[in-house]
């Protein structure tokens, strides 16, 4: 089953960007589908292989500062070829 997932992770610091610039690395080095834009990451891949990821990757981000946040959405479709119709 292959999901889409969008994570915005949120270092509740001043030195914030560092974190999250090694976080959005790791994620490319995955050799999953991702795509940033200003607000948000989405991984597109399949759910064991992509749930792993996060756990991993997101445990080492988390370990590198004090306080923070990830807001995550999940979709049960791999949306990665999305286009507005409007």
């Amino acid at each position: 089953m292959n999901i889409s997932v969008e994570l915005t992770l949120s270092p509740l610091q001043d030195q914030f960007e560092e974190p999250v610039i090694a976080f959005i690395k790791s994620l490319r080095a995955s050799g999953l589908q991702v795509i940033e834009n200003p607000l948000s990451t989405q991984v597109y891949g399949p759910y064991d292989e992509l749930m792993n990821l996060i756990q991993t990757h997101l445990k080492e981000a988390f370990e590198s500062f004090d306080n923070g946040l990830l807001f995550m959405k999940i979709v049960k479709t791999d949306r990665s070829d999305y286009e507005p119709h409007f």
